[in-house]
């Protein structure tokens, strides 16, 4: 395996085009040379993408360089010593110093670049690529947040590129520094490390989720009216998780395949293959939240079915008792309308008026009342009405 930094630091032909990238190595016109202006000090927004850089020998610290540039240098000087560089949403001068200084791909390094990238696993030369999708619960808000993280892995270099919160790789790097002789194995171990912790991190969200269907499922049979948006929000937090575990198994069995090729330690195997179960197992338990979901989902939209079905036949059932009641109240007012009228006629205040003086027109008044008022209330009755 050829050594890195057998070769120049600035005249590499692989490092040309990233050279030419960065803002230091422009063209030169073709005018009398000037003398250059004076160095900006750096900008500190530049430099707090930096979380930790350090150099570990047989698996020991032994240098915390403060800027990439003192990392590069102390990284040359010590040809036996690995780089464990930390980085949080770097900069694009940034990414493009440490692809120019480790030959890093173009393509890689472009993705680090966007972030947004689904979990997958490349091999550029000696380099490996990594992208893992980390996750966190929270408690307060009941919601799962991811975090993207891309992970360099060279001959004698880790560079990890952090996107989001999680996963804690503070916590990472203190556990391996406190077992030396499994961070002596070098980079591999770091990345199996690293791999370790994002699945880890994974069953406080597995343990989370699970919780949060058990109260859908409480709220599903108590007839919650808030419970359809619920378990949307639930079913795309899944899938989301479902997208960062899923490709993690295919990785790393791609990953154990070159155990051979690529002589990775026997313990370190034993490890990766722990992470290789622990994963698979996730994903399994993810796959069957998917599925409770869905059925979920159908039940409580079977239920609200049956509540709308019993709502709409409580309002026929009204109706029905309504409509009843205005039938015997319309009946009843015709039944009153025809002796009003009779009266009404009779009740007219005018001389001439016909049969004033008739002597059975009181009692014929009266009959005729009757008669009719007994007719309606036949009719009314016979059409139930009544």
């Amino acid at each position: 395996m050829p050594d890195r930094r057998a070769r120049p630091g600035a005249g590499s032909p692989k490092k040309s085009v990233w050279r030419r990238a960065l803002p230091q190595s422009q063209a030169q016109d073709r005018e009398p040379p000037v003398p250059p202006p004076p160095e900006p000090a750096p900008d500190p927004a530049e430099t707090v993408s930096v979380v930790q850089a350090a150099l570990y020998m047989d698996g020991v610290r032994v240098s915390t360089p403060a800027t990439l540039a003192d990392t590069f240098r102390e990284l040359r000087e010590q040809p036996t010593s690995m780089a464990w560089i930390g980085l949080a949403r770097p900069t694009e001068s940034e990414l493009l110093s440490l692809a120019a200084e480790f030959d890093l791909h173009p393509l890689a390094v472009e993705d680090a670049m966007e972030a947004h990238q689904r979990p997958k696993l490349e091999r550029y030369g000696e380099t490996l690529f990594v992208v893992l999708r980390a996750a966190r619960y929270i408690d307060a808000s009941e919601e799962v947040d991811f975090g993207e993280l891309h992970v360099f892995v060279g001959p004698d270099f880790v560079i990890t590129v952090r996107h989001g919160a999680a996963p804690d790789l503070s916590a990472v790097r203190s556990r391996m520094e406190s077992t030396p002789d499994l961070l002596k194995l070098g980079p591999e171990a770091v990345l199996y490390a690293i791999l370790d912790a994002v699945v880890d991190g994974y069953l406080p969200v597995v343990a989370g989720v699970q919780n949060d269907m058990d109260e859908i499922e409480t709220e599903v049979f108590r007839g919650d009216p808030e419970v359809s948006r619920r378990i949307y929000e639930l079913s795309r937090e899944v899938v989301e998780f479902q997208r960062a575990t899923r490709p993690l198994v295919g990785m790393l069995h791609s990953l154990m395949a070159g155990f051979a090729k690529y002589g990775t330690d026997e313990e370190l195997q034993r490890y990766l293959r722990d992470v290789a179960d622990h994963v698979t197992h996730t994903s399994e338990r993810v796959d069957g939240f998917r599925q409770a979901l869905t059925d979920i989902l159908t039940v409580n939209a079977t239920l609200v079915g049956q509540q709308q079905n019993a709502e709409m036949r409580a309002l026929a059932e009204a109706g029905f008792e309504q409509n009843e009641e205005i039938k015997k109240i319309s009946s009843w007012a015709a039944i009153l309308f025809a002796p009003t009228l009779v009266g009404t006629i009779y009740g007219m205040n005018f001389d001439h008026m016909p049969e004033l003086h008739w002597l059975l027109g009181y009692p014929f008044a009266i009959v005729l009342m009757a008669v009719v008022c007994t007719s309606l209330y036949f009719i009314f009755k016979r059409r139930d009405w009544l």
